[in-house]
């Protein structure tokens, strides 16, 4: 039997499937490079107290990480419809002709590689903001034990 039906798309083929897989991983290749781009651009908007800009940053970054993760379930439930439980994508790639498995094998290995790029940068973001927010609540507010008796 060459339909799989255990995907969110019934009735599609084998192949389809694993054409489906491949191009997944092919655009979020690209969107990964969008998202770090949004995330360089957010840094540098935290750097210079752009407010307005970071607010439009944060809704721009929200989507670009919800289409991310659309097409990862997807790819999740294609893979599992392949390969049942706990897929490997290796095992995956290995369904391919030996050209194009080896091609998406590597671009796995660059996503996994932007993927730990954009949380790095999410972190870096996260931290000096939030470091950025303490500092001005001392400036604001003066430290805690500034005026406490002693």
């Amino acid at each position: 039997m060459n339909a799989i039906v255990n995907t969110p798309r019934k009735g599609i083929t084998r192949q389809q499937a694993l054409q489906r897989v491949v191009q997944g991983i092919t655009d979020d290749g690209q969107a990964y490079g969008e998202l770090r781009a949004l995330l360089e651009e957010q840094f540098q908007s935290i750097l210079r107290h752009q407010n307005t800009h970071l607010a439009v940053l944060a809704e721009q970054i929200v989507a670009a990480v919800e289409r991310l993760d659309g097409r990862r379930r997807q790819r999740v439930s294609l893979a599992t419809a392949l390969l049942g439980a706990k897929p490997d994508m290796q095992q995956l790639f290995a369904l391919l002709p030996a050209e194009s498995g080896a091609a998406a094998a590597g671009n796995w290995t660059a996503l996994e590689q932007m993927v730990l790029e954009c949380k790095r940068l999410s972190a870096r973001n996260s931290e000096f903001l939030t470091e950025q927010y303490s500092t001005m609540q001392r400036v604001l507010h003066g430290e805690d034990h500034t005026y406490a008796p002693g």
